[in-house]
C-alpha cells in the first residue's frame, strides 16, 4: 500500500510537502510536483493529488510541494521562489530515512508551477544579480513544464489585454516597468540557456496560459543550444494536461518515462 507522509521543510504552515512512497524495498526515483494557480493562496497542492497518485502507482516516489503564495505572509517576492528551492533541498534530509534515489531527480510543474520548475532549474547555473535567492543543493536531472508560464512579461501583457488585475505583478510586487530587474532573474525565457534537459508540454486550446509562450520559449532555447523539446497537444485545454484519465496525460507519462 502506498505510504503518504506530510513533512514540513519550514515553520510556516505552507512550508510543507506530501511524500508518497511506492510499494517496493529498493531506492525510489523521485518526482517533485509543483502545482499552479497563478501563485495565489486560494489554490494549493491538492490540485496535483491525482497525478501524484498515478506516478506513485508507477513506482516513483513523489514529493508534492506546497509553498507560500500571494495572499499569505511571506508569499510572493521573494518567499515563493525561495520556498521552492528549500522544498527541493529538503529531499537531502529525507533520502536516507525514506530510501530515496536523488540521482535522477525530475521536476514536474503545472502552469505557475511550470514557471517555478523552470526557474528552479536555472538556479543550477550561477548568474550575476544583486538579488539573492537561496542556493539549490540537489541536482536536477530533468524538468517538465506542463502549460508553464515561461515568460512573465508576456503573461503580464496577456492579463492586461484581458482587463485582468495582473496576477504576475502581485507575485513580483510590481509591473515589468516598475521592477524590470526582478523580471530578468525570475522569468524563464530571460534565463536561457538552461543547461538541464527540459520538456515543454502545452495544450493547443489552453485559455489560461497561451500556448505561444511555450512555442516562443522553445524557439529561443533551441537557438541557444538548450536540451529542450516541445510537445503541443491538439484539442487539449489547460487542466486536461494534469488529468490522469485523459489522453493528454498519456503523452505526459511517455515524456516522464523518456519515451518521447
Amino acid at each position: 500500500m502506498t505510504r503518504t507522509i506530510k513533512l514540513s521543510y519550514g515553520e510556516h504552515c505552507s512550508q510543507f510537502g506530501v511524500l508518497r512512497m511506492p510499494e517496493n524495498n529498493k531506492p525510489s526515483r523521485v518526482i517533485v510536483l509543483i502545482h499552479g494557480g497563478f501563485w495565489q493562496s486560494k489554490y494549493d497542492l491538492e490540485e496535483n493529488n491525482p497525478i501524484a497518485e498515478d506516478l506513485t502507482s508507477r513506482g516513483y516516489a513523489t514529493w508534492n510541494i506546497e509553498y507560500r503564495r500571494v495572499g499569505e505572509e511571506g508569499g510572493g517576492w521573494t518567499g515563493t521562489f525561495n520556498d521552492v528551492i528549500d522544498a527541493i533541498n529538503y529531499l537531502n534530509q529525507l533520502k536516507e530515512a525514506y530510501n530515496l534515489d536523488l540521482t535522477n531527480l525530475v521536476i514536474v510543474g503545472h502552469s505557475a508551477g511550470g514557471h517555478l520548475a523552470l526557474w528552479a532549474a536555472s538556479r543550477t547555473t550561477p548568474f550575476n544579480s544583486e538579488l539573492t535567492f537561496n542556493k539549490l543543493n540537489v541536482p536536477i536531472k530533468k524538468v517538465i513544464s506542463l502549460a508553464g508560464v515561461t515568460d512573465l512579461n508576456k503573461m503580464w501583457e496577456h492579463h492586461e489585454e484581458k482587463g485582468i488585475n495582473s496576477l504576475v505583478a502581485a507575485l513580483m510586487d510590481g509591473t515589468p516597468k516598475e521592477v524590470s530587474e526582478r523580471y530578468k532573474v525570475a522569468s524563464p525565457i530571460e534565463l536561457i540557456p538552461i543547461e538541464i534537459n527540459h520538456v515543454l508540454v502545452h495544450g493547443e486550446l489552453d485559455r489560461h496560459v497561451p500556448v505561444e509562450l511555450s512555442k516562443d520559449y522553445y524557439l529561443k532555447a533551441i537557438e541557444k543550444g538548450c536540451h529542450v523539446n516541445l510537445a503541443v497537444l491538439p484539442d487539449v485545454e489547460h487542466f486536461k494536461i494534469i488529468d490522469p484519465s485523459s489522453t493528454a496525460w498519456d503523452s505526459v507519462i511517455d515524456i516522464v518515462l523518456d519515451k518521447e
